[in-house]
């Protein structure tokens, strides 16, 4: 009889904390990290977006311990000093933060770059779109996917 209450507790815990995240998003384009957080803002799930230009600030955000954990990691692939595969791979393998959800967005349809991340575990691969109407597909596309996690 405890499993079923212990199951009900964790979905609903699991759903308060889906209406109160906070997501790092790792975007060198400035243009793209305007609209991205813009879109992130509109989106009532997320209550805190925080933003790094490349794979090392995103480290380096992660690794600072006065910074809270994000609930999630959204990251592009293409970013100078460090990509976004480079920062994942270390955050991947990290006992502290594996357990974060990482998602990829870039413009690029590499089937290699997929393929790399599939192996690393990450929750999905999107690409980046065009249209600022596809853009506000993302937030609503990560917590789908967690939310069938």
């Amino acid at each position: 009889m405890k499993e079923p209450h212990l199951t009900f507790i964790s979905q609903f815990d699991k759903m308060l904390k889906l209406n109160n995240l906070h997501i790092i998003i790792a975007e060198d384009d400035n243009d793209d990290a305007d609209v991205i957080v813009e879109i992130f803002n509109k989106n009532p799930d997320f209550t805190k977006i925080s933003l790094v230009s490349n794979g090392e600030e995103l480290l380096n955000y992660l690794k600072d311990t006065t910074n809270e954990n994000p609930d999630i990691i959204l990251t592009d692939i293409n970013m100078p000093i460090l990509d976004g595969i480079e920062a994942l791979q270390e955050i991947l393998t990290d006992n502290d933060l594996k357990t974060i959800p990482c998602f990829v967005y870039s413009t690029s349809i590499n089937p290699s770059y997929k393929e790399k991340c599939d192996m690393l575990g990450v929750k999905a691969y999107l690409i980046k779109p065009y249209s600022l109407e596809a853009f506000e597909e993302i937030p609503k596309k990560i917590i789908q996917i967690i939310e069938q996690q």
